[in-house]
């Protein structure tokens, strides 16, 4: 009975002490990890974010890119983190969701992590390499299949949205690409405009500065409805490949155990970036679509995250993609 009453105290000690850290939070800057090199969408999205999340709080959010593995190092550092609010995971659909059907992860997805809130979300562009012989997709379905295996196509790596993407596309045209993997988009579109690879899919956040610079060009957009920021891009439907949508959507996590008054108030600290008309404007600038107020809690992203494990798990497996 002794043993229990102190069990049962012990157990109101710690809780005060979390709520009473939780009332203190944030104290000291945040770490939010960004899974690719610096350059690459998610890295653009997170100075984005961190900027305008640094008002609300009121500590600096500080960007720290860790690179390798898909991603999945960098969530492993902040599933390993403490649970306090100050190491802040930002990552996608293929960080989050993909890696854990292809690779053999030290964590769990599902449950090591606690989510904090949708960010947005990203279609993928199909831009190619300025003197590529394709002018629009259909032309590029012809030129595959008369060049087999010839097409470079950059990625960020095994597993990542944009190699999927690829494979996908691969599959789906009946032709053969091959693969060139790169630590994030940012370095790859680098190889793109060089001229180094001939293809890549890639978030519209991160293609759109050089397509409007005309240094390559856009082929279609993975999704149903033409981008208000760049509307003269045909849809996949419209270019001749329908149904052919990947959207890339973006989220925060944070390690398990982390108080909830300290979840609530990153929370709330994304909810008055998105509020912020300056933000907007330039996220939708970037391609980016914007979640609804309702789409914007731990709730909504905890529920999108397991219905897309559900959904691609069975999708990546079956297509047996694995790390080379």
């Amino acid at each position: 009975m002794m043993k229990r009453l102190i069990a049962i105290a012990l157990s109101g000690l710690l809780a005060s002490i979390a709520a009473a850290r939780a009332d203190e939070y944030p104290n000291k800057p945040i770490t939010m990890i960004v899974p690719f090199a610096a350059g690459g969408p998610t890295d653009v999205l997170a100075r984005i974010f961190a900027e305008r999340m640094r008002q609300s709080l009121g500590q600096m959010v500080l960007v720290e890119n860790v690179t390798g593995a898909a991603g999945s190092i960098a969530v492993g550092r902040v599933v390993r983190s403490a649970p306090d609010g100050y190491t802040v995971s930002i990552g996608h659909w293929s960080t989050h969701v993909i890696n854990g059907a292809i690779y053999n992860l030290p964590y769990d997805l599902r449950t090591d992590l606690a989510p904090v809130s949708l960010l947005t979300s990203n279609p993928q562009l199909i831009v190619a390499k300025n003197d590529l012989a394709a002018t629009d997709l259909k032309s590029l379905v012809v030129w595959l299949k008369a060049n087999p295996g010839k097409a470079l196509l950059g990625t960020a790596g095994q597993g990542s949205a944009s190699h999927i993407a690829g494979v996908y596309f691969a599959q789906a045209s009946d032709t053969k690409v091959q693969f060139v993997p790169y630590r994030g988009t940012g370095p790859a579109m680098q190889g793109l405009v060089a001229g180094q690879l001939d293809l890549i899919f890639d978030q519209a956040s991160n293609s759109l500065p050089q397509v409007r610079a005309k240094t390559i060009k856009a082929l279609a957009v993975t999704a149903k409805t033409r981008l208000a920021s760049a509307p003269d891009i045909p849809t996949v439907d419209e270019a001749g490949m329908p149904g052919f949508y990947i959207s890339v959507w973006n989220g925060l996590w944070v390690p398990k155990g982390t108080p909830q008054p300290v979840i609530a108030k990153l929370a709330k600290a994304v909810r008055d970036t998105f509020a912020d008309e300056t933000v907007r404007k330039r996220l939708i600038e970037l391609g980016q679509d914007l979640p609804t107020l309702d789409q914007q809690t731990p709730e909504a992203l905890g529920a999108l995250q397991k219905a897309e494990v559900e959904k691609w798990w069975p999708i990546v497996k079956a297509a047996n993609i694995k790390v080379e």
